[in-house]
């Protein structure tokens, strides 16, 4: 059965906000930020023991934590400056505390898996004022499209730290995962060859994906999600999902939009029949929430973090949970 999983961007989560969570019926939390957790500040990787005491608050309200993140490798790592090897080693006792710590699934952010030279980035307005973020592909003579030898380099960094992650990963059971690149412009290393390249290149069935359907819908469209979720999902490869709607893709219109739910082009009863025919029973994550009018002045903090938009998380899990008992009385 799928469940409902929100995104968090603090591990100093206020009772208020669990409370709330646990009426709304949020099954799991997802910790975003590789740098939000206990310890990561002092020592370079999360605390075991102020992870576990987290986890069980977060139980006592009757949900879980489903998805970590781990500590970032950024450029110093990619690029073998100062620090490389620093990164390296913090990012691999992440791994094992998570693993000690029985969390399902970690994600693992590189630097340079965007291009952020490709795109224009503006404010989009939907119905009633809802702010969205809209994107419009540069011109060809602004677009810093990687050679074809800078991403192989970019590659040999990435196996390296799945040389080291993945065999933790298996002692463990723990899934590890990234996220296809967002936004998913030509030349980004995690497009849909990058994302087939890393089960290629790493067949442990502890390897896979955050499976964005917002960012792949921006590549291509519906079509294009569903033909990913059928490859990937049928291989079980999918671990996560990110569900979101779009307006345009950069295939058709050299642009898109996000949208509500219910108000973009895809449909999501067909996306998650498509997710449920091939047996995936994890999370869904209603990930990037339009700026809705609330009575009182928003956090800042991108990608629409629970703080940011009560209103838009408690829309989308009531929205989901429709979609959640339709299939179950309509599909059997």
């Amino acid at each position: 059965m799928m469940k409902i999983a929100i995104q968090v961007t603090t591990c100093d989560i206020p009772e208020q906000d669990l409370k709330l969570m646990s009426q709304l019926g949020v099954d799991c939390l997802d910790l975003v930020i590789g740098s939000m957790f206990p310890g990561v500040d002092e020592q370079g990787y999360p605390d075991l023991d102020r992870l576990l005491k987290l986890r069980a608050r977060i139980r006592s309200w009757g949900m879980d934590i489903n998805r970590v993140t781990l500590p970032d490798m950024t450029h110093a790592f990619m690029y073998d400056s100062d620090g490389a090897e620093r990164e390296l080693d913090n990012v691999c006792a992440a791994m094992k505390v998570f693993g000690e710590a029985r969390m399902p699934i970690a994600r693992l952010r590189f630097a340079g898996d965007v291009i952020p030279e490709s795109t224009h980035i503006y404010k989009a307005v939907h119905r009633g004022g809802a702010i969205a973020r809209g994107e419009r592909a540069a011109d060809q003579a602004g677009r810093n499209v990687p050679s074809l030898e800078e991403t192989e380099r970019w590659w040999g960094k990435f196996r390296t730290v799945y040389e080291k992650l993945v065999p933790i990963a298996e002692q463990y059971g723990t899934k590890l995962t990234i996220h296809p690149s967002d936004t998913p412009h030509p030349g980004t290393p995690f497009d849909g060859i990058g994302m087939h390249r890393v089960i290629d290149m790493f067949p442990s069935r502890q390897v896979g994906l955050v499976y964005c359907v917002g960012t792949r819908a921006e590549a291509g469209g519906s079509a294009l999600v569903l033909d990913e979720i059928h490859q990937f999902g049928r291989k079980g490869r999918i671990f996560l999902v990110h569900l979101r709607n779009v307006r345009g893709s950069l295939a058709t219109a050299a642009a898109f939009e996000e949208a509500m739910l219910d108000d973009g082009d895809l449909n999501m009863p067909k996306i998650l029949l498509a997710l449920r025919k091939v047996g995936f029973d994890g999370c869904i994550n209603p990930d990037h929430m339009l700026q809705l009018e609330e009575g009182y002045p928003r956090e800042a903090h991108p990608n629409g973090g629970w703080r940011n938009n009560r209103a838009g998380w408690s829309y989308s899990i009531g929205y989901l949970k429709g979609l959640f008992a339709a299939m179950d009385e309509f599909a059997g």
